[in-house]
């Protein structure tokens, strides 16, 4: 069985990386839809990483992030979570809102800024888990996302304190998305529980 992240061979984290690409790049479509707004996307990043180097990874313990975190069940139950700088996620907030650039003040949100985000990331998270879907043609079946806004440091050690106690490295997607001069840099986590890797590498027909 399959534990860890750290334990793939090339191939096995090339075919992730692939599922990452059109996840993200679904993701972008998405926006852009939602958004009406052209909105670009660069070739993710896709990484395989001890615990401790996450935080350094989104920006620094101490850097304020919108955090969704949500657990899908099904065939192969995983948690995924998806960060994204406080700042930039207001931008967001701005273009959904039809408000002007720079509008929606991070240190007072409202809660209607609060369900924009909500139903922002909830597309981001949606999109990714479905690409990993259409590839697996297995069963996932997510929850409402929960949306919290603290330092990274902090979600990453709620969240990675549970999935710790199975695997020490994690698999994150560092997604750019561009709109005219702005620069939105999100990552993407995936946590399969135990026994999840074997299942969907087993799909992919690329298993131990």
């Amino acid at each position: 069985m399959v534990y860890d992240f750290s334990e793939l061979s090339g191939m096995q984290l090339d075919i992730l990386r692939e599922i990452g690409n059109i996840g993200s790049g679904n993701a972008a479509t998405a926006l852009a839809q939602l958004l009406n707004a052209k909105i670009d996307m660069n070739v993710p990043q896709v990484n395989i990483l001890p615990f401790a180097e996450v935080p350094a990874l989104v920006g620094g313990a101490d850097l304020h992030v919108v955090g969704l975190f949500l657990v899908a069940t099904g065939s192969a139950p995983a948690s995924i979570l998806f960060l994204l700088p406080v700042d930039k996620a207001c931008l967001l907030v701005d273009m959904l809102m039809g408000k002007e650039w720079g509008k929606t003040d991070p240190t007072n949100l409202s809660d209607m800024d609060f369900s924009a985000l909500m139903e922002l990331g909830n597309i981001i998270c949606a999109t990714y888990l479905n690409a990993l879907a259409v590839f697996t043609q297995l069963d996932f079946r997510p929850s409402v996302p929960a949306l919290g806004i603290d330092m990274a440091g902090a979600i990453l050690n709620a969240v990675l304190a549970q999935f710790g106690a199975v695997a020490d490295h994690v698999l994150v997607l560092e997604t750019e998305f561009k709109r005219d001069e702005q620069e939105i840099v999100g990552h993407f986590f995936l946590l399969p529980e135990p026994g999840s890797l074997d299942v969907i590498l087993a799909s992919l027909g690329v298993s131990l």
